[in-house]
């Protein structure tokens, strides 16, 4: 008996750009200039280019990438280097690089290096392989003047072909001490970043040198060093409970981060203290974790996916030849109130 065969669909006809061009009676190259948002676009009137993007909408039109990228040469990707996928801080970062790029058609390529120098060079290597035009590196330590356009977001370093996307460590320092001490605290205990965290050392002398002029005492005995690798709270809580155990009183708290201060508060209230009664907690960051913990945490904000957003923009401006290279760029912090700070029972 025969069997009938099925002939197979027809793929739907693409839109091209030259069909948008013959819509709209416009060239093609000042329709490809308009969607491709390149340097020439700058000179076509707003209305005209307002007319190409509708029209673009309206007729569904998807542009062939692999077509681009042969005949520019260009692969219209980039690299992002991050210290861990996943983490609060790194990830809010990575939301705010990929809402940018998905706006001007980049794609991106994602890696983490765990702060692990080999697996950071090979990860490189791998990149470049992969013709990225640029790289983003999220609280990533940069030594040398890397090949290609390169922004840093946590980067401290002056190298050559790299922009620092960078907190002012100051002002946050200022925010989160003054806080504390306008509540009425004096005792104050801190907990330091890990080595190799790339704003450990500038955050903890930002903090040093406010806390000197406020006349603010650090004591050696109340300051500890975060150790490992965790992106949880968990790697907060011994270090909360190693502040107990040494039985030196204090009112405050001034962790590195949000995770570490919840983990902290965690152990506080485990050993049967009251957040912010008996002890305040302020952290930093302002990570969604933040104002989900019980209570809510008072915290030092740096604007994470604002950041991503800038790193993505400066990045892809210097590609596109827009902009000139710049070597830092320089965001504000800004001071939450939440339920986890008050002031001391007894000043």
């Amino acid at each position: 008996m025969p069997t009938s065969k099925v002939p197979p669909k027809k793929p739907r006809n693409a839109v091209t750009l030259k069909a948008v061009a013959t819509h709209l009676g416009l060239t093609p190259g000042t329709v490809s200039a308009v969607l491709n948002d390149s340097a020439a676009a700058r000179s076509i009137p707003e209305h005209t280019r307002k007319r190409i993007l509708a029209a673009a909408r309206e007729l569904n039109y998807r542009p062939n990438f692999l077509a681009r990228s042969l005949r520019v040469q260009r692969t219209f990707t980039i690299g992002v280097i991050a210290e861990e996928i996943g983490d609060a801080y790194g990830g809010m970062v990575v939301n705010g690089i990929e809402a940018f790029l998905s706006e001007k058609n980049y794609f991106f390529f994602t890696v983490a290096h765990r702060h692990d120098g080999r697996l950071l060079q090979t990860y490189s290597e791998m990149l470049l392989a992969r013709g990225i035009e640029g790289l983003v590196t999220i609280d990533t330590s940069i030594d040398h003047p890397p090949v290609l356009p390169t922004v840093a977001v946590a980067g401290h370093q002056r190298v050559d072909n790299v922009t620092n996307i960078t907190l002012d460590h100051r002002r946050a320092a200022e925010l989160g001490l003054r806080h504390l001490q306008q509540l009425g605290h004096t005792r104050i205990a801190f907990l330091k970043g890990q080595e190799k965290s790339s704003d450990s050392a500038t955050r903890w002398a930002a903090i040093q040198e406010v806390a000197a002029e406020y006349g603010i005492e650090i004591r050696p005995e109340l300051v500890l060093q975060l150790e490992g690798l965790e992106s949880t709270p968990e790697i907060g809580y011994p270090y909360g409970k190693a502040l107990l155990t040494r039985g030196v009183p204090f009112t405050a708290l001034f962790a590195y981060n949000d995770i570490s201060a919840v983990g902290a508060m965690r152990a506080f209230q485990e050993a049967g203290h009251r957040i912010p009664n008996d002890i305040s907690v302020v952290g930093f960051d302002d990570v969604s974790l933040a104002s989900f913990s019980i209570p809510t945490l008072t915290t030092v904000r740096q604007p994470l996916l604002e950041m991503g957003r800038i790193a993505a923009q400066t990045l892809i401006d210097r590609i596109e030849e827009r902009a000139g290279f710049l070597p830092e760029i320089a965001v504000e912090p800004e001071l939450v109130v939440r339920s986890s700070t008050a002031p001391p029972r007894c000043v």
